[in-house]
């Protein structure tokens, strides 16, 4: 067992969320490291939008395609087409993208921790030992090799089923998710566009693919991602994922890898254990309903839970971590409990997801659909565009208004 330095704060999980706080912190004047699990990659369609890419300077080399259209898919395969005008939607490979946000907090200060958590130790003095292991190419050390670091305060940004939150935060329970698998395979070349266009993302609404949620198609440029999630016990997300590379004509393509994750949906009622532990990005269950976007929300949650770390270790005071959620719910609680209500009622059967697809045609819809999604807030439309929207959307729901 090897024993380290104490630090004023280690990040355990290193995906967008824990990458941001490491940062934050860093920047902020105090010691920290960043302990992550090497080799895993979390299944995401990769969109970041223009907000993400301003706010948190990420550079155009990152972006391995840049997204004018979205096309949604009906259970009838009716289509409609949602494009950006004057913009786009830039999408980033995990793979590459989360480890160049772990490098430039590298290069700011963070100390880089490679291993597998295994467990808090709280000590009277008020810090926390942190125990995790590496592996050894030495057989008798087969399970790994046992270590231990220091730390003031702890932030759990290690995944939807956080250890670090068990351990951590009083009266915990996991959130409800969905799960989600994909496969990475090569772009086709050539293609003509209907069933591939790699500069469009498809969204595939169809009970037969996803029962609750929905499917995908997301190019990355020279790879794209076809998936899938649920939260339906026994689906299978494998045979969807195949059905819906039948359907857009990729099973010829390469498969590279396969990931598959629980992603939840719905923020958790308490972050912190109001001592020196906080949690952020999926382990906070930032991730939006609806859409299943989550690295913006990743990277603001553990931008706030580095600030609000700070301001505790800055002044002894524990009630400033809470200040991480109420910050992050003050600004885009409202857009959760939109997007929430809308899964749950558009989502639930392949009659309402067919009124859904023909919605989006609404230029209103598609215009005020962008603009929050881009700039994260949720547009004040006139409100003749709102009553607009709401008349039409009645008509799609009561069977008034055809296609």
């Amino acid at each position: 067992m090897t024993q380290h330095q104490t630090y004023d704060a280690v990040v355990i999980g290193g995906g967008p969320a824990g990458a941001t706080a490491a940062t934050s912190l860093v920047e902020a004047g105090f010691t920290v490291a960043l302990l992550d699990k090497a080799g895993r990659i979390k299944p995401c369609g990769g969109a970041i939008p223009p907000r993400l890419i301003e706010d948190y300077e990420i550079p155009d080399s990152m972006l391995v395609a840049k997204i004018n259209t979205a096309r949604i898919v009906s259970p009838t395969n009716r289509t409609v087409d949602m494009k950006i005008d004057g913009g786009f939607v830039g999408m980033v490979d995990r793979e590459h993208f989360d480890e160049w946000l772990r490098e430039r907090a590298g290069n700011r200060g963070v100390t880089r921790l490679t291993g597998r958590f295994e467990r808090l130790e709280k000590h009277s003095d008020g810090l926390t030992s942190i125990h995790y292991k590496t592996k050894s190419g030495d057989e008798a050390e087969a399970d790994g090799v046992s270590h231990t670091i220091t730390a003031r305060m702890i932030i759990g940004a290690d995944g939807a089923r956080s250890e670090v939150a068990r351990q951590a935060i009083p009266k915990y329970r996991p959130p409800t998710c969905v799960f989600a698998y994909h496969e990475i395979i090569e772009t086709p070349q050539n293609r003509d566009g209907d069933t591939f266009d790699g500069s469009r993302c498809d969204v595939v609404y169809n009970g037969a693919y996803s029962p609750d949620f929905y499917a995908w198609v997301f190019p990355h440029g020279h790879t794209t991602s076809v998936g899938v999630g649920s939260a339906e016990k026994g689906f299978s997300l494998r045979k969807a994922t195949a059905d819906v590379r039948r359907a857009s004509d990729l099973m010829g393509a390469r498969t590279i890898r396969k990931e598959g994750a629980p992603i939840p949906l719905k923020p958790l009622k308490r972050w912190d254990n109001g001592a020196n532990a906080i949690l952020a990005g999926d382990a906070a269950g930032v991730v939006a309903p609806a859409s299943g976007e989550g690295i913006y929300y990743a990277m603001l949650s553990g931008q706030y839970a580095g600030e609000a770390a700070a301001a505790y270790l800055r002044t002894g005071d524990a009630r400033e971590l809470a200040t991480a959620r109420r910050r992050f719910m003050r600004e885009h609680g409202r857009i959760f409990w939109i997007l929430g209500m809308m899964q749950h009622f558009w989502y639930r059967n392949d009659k309402r997801r067919e009124s859904f697809v023909k919605i989006c045609q609404d230029k209103d819809v598609q215009r005020l659909t962008w603009q929050s999604y881009m700039y994260k807030r949720v547009e004040r439309a006139s409100p003749v565009t709102h009553a607009r929207i709401f008349f039409k959307d009645l008509a799609h729901l009561v069977g008034l208004k055809q296609a």
